[in-house]
């Protein structure tokens, strides 16, 4: 035990609580090495030489001397493999049903004695001793997978007497989940590494070791801070051959180690990047989908599911804060926004709208007449959206606990006592989320947040966290959960925790309000969490290296996959300068989810709270949001229908192009526009890369061309944001009414945009415009693309850029 650390949980949770942690933590080690006894002696194992193959529909299955290797081509490209017999189900990540095998894919002996599955779009190539290469169509390697290598308990080895055998049979299921494995892959030199969830240090993930287990840091976070709220086995590697992401199904405890490689090593030759990824249990299986960018996080919503669609006010700018404090206090921040004529659509209520921090509850004399409330701000345009944390306090009267007793939802231990933490509230239980009867149980108890008149929900401390001076601050591995049935302990079931408490308040609010779209994002999750909503940075500190890791929190969630998400504007601790908190808020306001937030003992985060020049140039930055308001629709009804970012990496349309590989200090709002934020001290001026085509800066209107880098203004009024040549871009026109913004194409050349009208905040089919742009005798022409030719848009249409050239 660190004696700081118990000094530290006693100053924040106060002498009482502080013991309590300790001895939960206590508990926690005991109960560990009662059920969790040493692996002692173990073996090693590898697949050995082939011994044969037998076919199925989209591939079929391998045999090796130790092991079995299914492999599947499904009929849009998408690849599976799974080690010893080892199926695409049961999976967390997956959306429903695996995608249907491509009946074309033929499995054939390859030339070196192993085999191949041959299909139009990708071959999977499989060595004679198991190693396993994804190749183009025109056999360009894209990904090679070494042998993996297994270490099970003597034990079981012996038991299983060294013949191939799948995890079918019961007595080996235990075992199977048991046993620790290795996987080492190569990727072309070149190549370049990003996702595995939430990282601070990314997006571009360089040479080093990336624990796979949800974490709470415990304090504010910088770049240098990993793991996070959010780890996910999710890699998309990018390379000159060609883009795909590998996605290991396991949501075990590991780790994940990154080498890029290098061109032209030792005697002229390549040196592959590589990946070794490291499982303390659970299955040996991998999804790998292959094409553009695009093409590849279309592929991932595919499989993993759409992203939920926010409600249309849930894309306008936010206001948060541990310790509003009362109702009074409500309406002072809410009042400042409309007596300055600041927009504001949603504000939040942290823990401390809880009586005594218990889930589900409110403090009655801070928040006498909460619906009340509600119902004020809603007239005033402004939504109340509620925290709910997943630790219920273990008190007898308690109406959460003892309902969640009474319907055995709680997390137990080996012995079937309920496994107890501390949190917030003092000493909790935890609902089983794994549980369909308890998701069931949790979700009906949103009904009571509705009639407080919240309109939405945002999910915290669910990786799960328990106060502890020492350890994990999370639940004993040795916990048991159901696990859909199935059976099994912490281990497998802790980073699905939050993804699995998503999915119960996300179908609770469904069957409550059937006719609204659930508004709900998380702090924690794993792959799939886009089916029910966001994420936010969670505690990001307060300070220019914390403005970075924002922005890489944003784009690394984005490609796996996770499009809505934003950080807390201004850091979450301390108090930011005024240059500080106004260039957070610039990017903010650029980011799907635009959210001010901070603790309880930091600074204030109005923008008013910074002086009258902040002031002025945040009210900017907020009117440029909503002027681009209807843009944000279209790109979450976009994300929705075809998985790709809001956000996106400036490489996205020219992957190929290796400078904007490296560039990770601007992005690519949709198609249409780049933004380039302020991320350093004292920056009045920043250079800016920019993707191949014409680019206008949206400031002064003039145009260059990329590829290329550029020196642009960034004066403390605006960051630099430059506009596509031909864009045809959704905004708010004269009286709010919809309008069309159309940045002229170069001579010769056509542009173009989607636009998806807000469609209210049900579940409406929405329907997509296309239109483009060109030039005709020196003036630029928009129509609108239908399927029986070209029309008048019908919508008002403002060219910019003309006069610049």
């Amino acid at each position: 035990m660190d004696g700081r650390e118990l000094v530290r949980s006693m100053r924040v949770l106060g002498s009482v609580q502080g013991l309590r942690a300790v001895r939960a933590a206590w508990r926690r080690h005991r109960a560990d090495a009662r059920a969790l006894p040493p692996r002692g002696a173990e073996r090693a194992r590898v697949p050995g030489p082939v011994s044969g193959a037998e076919p199925s529909p989209g591939g079929g299955i391998i045999r090796f001397a130790r092991s079995e290797l299914r492999v599947s081509v499904s009929a849009n490209g998408t690849v599976f493999w799974g080690w010893d017999g080892v199926g695409p189900l049961p999976s967390y990540a997956l959306a429903g049903d695996p995608p249907e095998p491509d009946p074309r894919a033929v499995l054939e002996p390859d030339t070196d004695g192993g085999w191949r599955v041959v299909s139009e779009r990708v071959t999977v190539a499989v060595s004679r001793h198991g190693a396993v290469e994804v190749r183009t169509p025109g056999g360009v390697v894209l990904r090679r997978d070494l042998p993996p290598r297994w270490w099970e308990p003597v034990r079981d080895a012996e038991a299983r007497g060294g013949a191939a055998r799948g995890p079918a049979a019961a007595d080996e299921a235990e075992p199977r989940r048991a046993a620790r494995w290795v996987q080492r892959s190569e990727v072309p030199a070149d190549a370049r590494f990003f996702g595995l969830g939430g990282r601070a240090s990314g997006p571009r993930l360089r040479d080093g070791s990336y624990r796979l287990w949800n974490t709470d840091p415990s304090a504010a976070f910088s770049p240098g801070d990993d793991p996070l709220y959010i780890t996910m086995p999710v890699q998309l590697v990018v390379a000159d051959a060609g883009t795909h992401l590998a996605f290991h199904d396991n949501s075990w405890d590991g780790r994940v180690i990154l080498s890029e490689g290098e061109e032209g090593a030792g005697s002229g030759h390549d040196r592959p990047g590589t990946s070794e990824v490291r499982m303390e249990g659970g299955p040996l299986r991998c999804w790998v989908i292959v094409g553009t960018p695009a093409r590849v996080l279309h592929g991932w919503a595919a499989l993993t599911g759409a992203p939920a669609l926010p409600p249309s006010w849930a894309l306008g700018p936010q206001h948060a804060r541990w310790g509003f404090g009362s109702e009074r206090e409500v309406r002072r921040v809410v009042d400042g926004y409309r007596d300055r004529g600041l927009p504001l659509s949603v504000l939040h209520l942290d823990i401390d709208h809880y009586d005594g921090h218990r889930v589900f509850t409110v403090d009655r004399e801070r928040f006498p007449d909460l619906p009340g409330l509600a119902a004020e701000l809603r007239e005033r345009g402004v939504r109340l959206v509620s925290i709910v944390d997943p630790a219920v306090k273990a008190e007898p009267g308690n109406a959460v606990y003892e309902a969640g007793r009474a319907a055995g939802a709680f997390v137990r231990d080996d012995r079937g006592e309920e496994v107890r933490g501390v949190v917030w509230p003092g000493e909790c239980v935890y609902p089983d989320f794994t549980d369909p009867r308890a998701r069931t149980w949790w979700g009906g108890l949103y009904e009571e947040r509705l009639k407080q008149g919240f309109s939405g929900v945002w999910h915290d401390m669910n990786e799960p966290v328990a106060f502890a001076p020492f350890g994990d601050r999370t639940l004993p591995r040795s916990a048991r959960h159901r696990l859909e049935g199935r059976g099994g302990d912490h281990r497998e079931a802790h980073n699905v925790y939050g993804l699995a408490m998503a999915r119960a308040g996300y179908e609770g609010l469904c069957a409550l309000r059937p006719e609204e779209r659930p508004f709900l994002f998380s702090r924690s999750g794993w792959a799939g969490m886009q089916r029910y909503g966001g994420t936010w940075s969670g505690d990001v500190a307060t300070g220019w290296p914390g403005l970075r890791a924002s922005l890489a929190l944003v784009l690394g969630l984005g490609l796996c996959g996770v499009p809505y998400s934003g950080p807390d504007v201004g850091g979450f601790d301390g108090d930011p300068s005024p240059e500080l908190f106004l260039r957070w808020y610039q990017l903010g306001a650029w980011l799907p989810l635009f959210r001010t937030h901070a603790a309880f003992d930091a600074g204030r985060r109005e923008p008013w709270e910074f002086g009258p020049e902040v002031l002025e140039h945040a009210r900017a930055a907020l009117a440029e949001r909503e002027r681009l308001r209807p843009y944000f629709v279209t790109l979450s009804r976009l994300a929705r229908m075809t998985g790709a970012p809001y956000v996106r990496p400036v490489w996205w349309g020219t992957p190929e192009d290796r400078a904007l590989r490296d560039c990770e200090d601007a992005f690519l709002l949709g198609d249409s526009l780049l933004v380039a934020p302020v991320l350093s001290q004292g920056t009045d001026r920043r250079a800016v890369r920019l993707p191949r085509g014409s680019w206008y800066d949206t400031a002064t209107g003039q145009a260059y061309e990329g590829p290329g880098q550029v020196l642009l203004d960034a004066p403390l009024s605006r960051v630099p944001v430059l506009a596509r040549a031909g864009a045809v871009i959704p905004v708010r026109g004269e009286a709010d009414e919809p309008a069309l913004e159309v940045w002229a194409p170069p001579a010769g050349r056509t542009g173009g945009g989607l636009v998806v009208r807000d469609a209210g905040d049900g579940w409406e089919q929405a329907e997509i415009e296309r239109y483009q742009s060109r030039r005709v005798d020196g003036r630029v022409v928009v129509e609108r693309v239908t399927d029986e030719g070209t029309e008048e848009p019908g919508l008002p249409v403002r060219v910019r850029g003309l006069a610049q050239e």
